[in-house]
């Protein structure tokens, strides 16, 4: 006997037109309640995001640079003449005192430019001499022509003294009294023409000499010069120091001004940092930075300032430690330093994250009291170091917000914090 089989009401059809009814009615309420309330929703997985407390502490604004250190004072060792090197007194590495031979170069046109210099001295000392000996002699002679004068003189003028009165008393003729006086005013006349040779060559002696005198300075400046420039042909240490990148062997010929090898001072050490550009208008000397360890921190100070900005848009810092450095540094060491803006004060502090290339630091995710949803909140923030954002606003010590990436969140205006 046939059953009669009846048709099933919640077919296959029929349930997927209940599910799409569904969907649509949810979506519509969706819809609803976003346009009603202003706000869209994101469900965050917690285990995908980082949650960071606001807190209060102590806030200094810094930026890390990399410093190498340096010697205090380095000396670079050029050739200031040209030469062969002859000689090596020294290696690479030689730790030496102020003036302490390095190397010796030959160069004979210096050494010959010395031997002719020398001579020339001599040749003109010994010319010098001849003048003043031959003006000395001429002196005697004068000196002795202007006794004869002033002897003939006095013996003429007294011979005409007596003549005139003579003649007064009419005891002698005219004829006479005239030889005696024209004797007498001869006599005169030679005596002060002698006095005038003697005068005008004791004055030509004395610009003689003098002029003698300073071509002989001279020529001893320039035999001094050469001299320096023959003993410039060895090579000395300026200062107590070690040598350094010594580029130099027997036998190598050195031209004028070139590199022949350096000398690092044992006065102390500096470090030597690369700031970018960007804090060109902030940095000065004065200014203070912290070399920490693991035992210490230790201070410094920035002392120079080098403003010319590099290919890579840095600048070069100098700084000095304050106090006794850190044992054990060697040249070329890089140290991780903190160049301070500011003084530590207390802040409140917001932990530093992704967020802020979405935000630009004008809002935040503020986590709610009861941990489940966060929500958009504004904020304003001052000063940064590379750990923390300073807050002046929106934020208070104890509140928790979303501090890393929004790049997914779009304009959603309140997230679902689900496990």
């Amino acid at each position: 006997m046939d059953r009669k089989i009846e048709k099933s009401t919640w077919n296959k059809k029929r349930i997927l037109t209940i599910v799409g009814i569904t969907a649509l009615v949810a979506l519509i309420v969706s819809v609803t309640y976003v346009g009603i309330t202003g706000k869209s929703k994101y469900n965050a997985s917690i285990d995908r995001i980082t949650i960071s407390e606001i807190k209060k502490g102590p806030f200094q604004e810094f930026i890390p640079v990399n410093g190498t250190v340096l010697p205090q004072i380095t000396i670079y060792l050029d050739a200031v003449q040209g030469g062969t090197v002859q000689e090596k007194y020294v290696e690479d590495g030689a730790k030496l005192k102020k003036g302490d031979p390095i190397l010796k170069l030959a160069n004979t046109d210096v050494e010959l430019s010395l031997a002719n210099s020398e001579n020339s001295v001599y040749n003109v000392q010994t010319q010098m001499q001849i003048s003043k000996n031959n003006a000395a002699q001429n002196t005697v002679n004068k000196l002795q022509t202007m006794a004869d004068a002033e002897s003939a003189f006095k013996e003429a003028e007294r011979v005409y003294n007596l003549d005139k009165k003579l003649y007064d008393q009419k005891a002698i003729g005219l004829q006479e009294y005239k030889i005696a006086e024209n004797t007498y005013n001869y006599q005169l006349r030679k005596r002060n023409l002698t006095r005038e040779i003697l005068k005008q060559d004791t004055a030509l002696n004395k610009v003689q000499n003098l002029q003698a005198e300073e071509q002989y300075v001279q020529m001893k400046k320039s035999l001094e010069l050469m001299r320096k420039e023959v003993a410039d042909l060895t090579v000395r240490a300026p200062i107590d120091g070690q040598l350094t990148s010594l580029d130099a062997e027997i036998g190598q010929n050195k031209n004028k001004g070139e590199h022949l090898a350096q000398i690092d001072g044992f006065s102390g050490i500096k470090v030597r940092a690369l700031v970018d550009e960007h804090y060109l208008s902030r940095v000065i000397p004065g200014l203070t930075a912290y070399y920490p360890t693991d035992d210490k921190t230790y201070k410094l100070i920035v002392k120079k300032v080098f403003t010319a900005v590099g290919t890579g848009g840095t600048f070069q810092v100098d700084m000095m430690f304050v106090g006794d450095a850190p044992s054990g540094l060697r040249k070329g060491q890089t140290l991780q330093i903190r160049l301070a803006f500011s003084d530590e004060a207390p802040a409140i502090l917001l932990p530093k994250g992704g967020f802020f290339q979405q935000t630009g630091g004008n809002w935040i995710f503020k986590v709610s009291d009861d941990g489940k949803t966060a929500y958009k909140v504004d904020i304003q923030l001052n000063r940064q170091n590379p750990d923390y954002f300073e807050v002046t606003r929106g934020l208070k010590p104890g509140d928790k917000v979303i501090t890393s990436s929004y790049e997914t969140y779009g304009d959603i205006q309140e997230l679902v914090l689900t496990k």
